[in-house]
C-alpha cells in the first residue's frame, strides 16, 4: 500500500518523480517474483521458447485473419456492395479488364510454380553433386572415424 501511495504523492508533486517512482515499485515487483526461478535451476527466469512459439502463433492467426478479410473485400468488389458498382460504365471495358486481370493472375502463378520447380530442381542439383562428392572421396585407412567426419 506504502508504494501506491508513495507513487500517488509523487505524481501530484511533480510528475517525473511519480512516474520513476512508479518505474521503481514496478520492476522491484516484477524482479522480485522472477528471483524464485532464477534460483530454481530447473527453468530458465525467462522462457524465450515459449516466447517465440507465442510469437508465432500470432503471426499465423494474423495471417490467416487478413486472408478471411482478403476474401471478404473481394466477394465484396465482385458485387455491387459498399464501395460501389466495379463497372466503368463501358460493359465491353469491363470484360476485356476481367479476363486481363484473370490472365494475369493465371501466368502468376504459373510464374511462382515455376520459379518453386526451379528452386527445388536447383537444390536438387546441389544435394546430387554434394553426395556424389561425398562418394567419391577417398577414405583413408589409418585415420580415426572422428577424423573421417570432418
Amino acid at each position: 500500500m506504502l508504494p501506491v501511495i508513495l507513487t500517488v504523492l509523487g505524481f501530484l508533486w511533480w510528475w517525473p518523480i511519480g512516474l520513476i517512482l512508479l518505474a521503481l515499485f514496478v520492476s522491484r515487483r516484477r524482479c522480485g517474483s522472477w528471483r524464485h526461478l532464477a534460483y530454481a535451476g530447473d527453468a530458465p527466469p525467462v522462457d524465450w521458447d515459449h516466447r517465440r512459439d507465442r510469437f508465432e502463433r500470432k503471426m499465423v492467426r494474423m495471417q490467416e485473419k487478413m486472408e478471411i478479410m482478403r476474401a471478404k473485400m473481394d466477394r465484396v468488389r465482385g458485387h455491387s456492395g459498399w464501395f460501389g458498382p466495379p463497372t466503368s460504365g463501358n460493359r465491353a471495358f469491363d470484360e476485356y479488364r476481367s479476363e486481363t486481370l484473370r490472365r494475369l493472375e493465371d501466368e502468376q502463378r504459373e510464374f511462382k510454380d515455376f520459379l518453386a520447380r526451379l528452386r527445388f530442381a536447383k537444390d536438387r542439383a546441389e544435394f546430387d553433386q554434394f553426395m556424389a562428392e561425398r562418394r567419391h572421396r577417398p577414405i583413408e585407412p589409418d585415420s580415426s572415424p572422428a577424423e573421417r567426419r570432418d
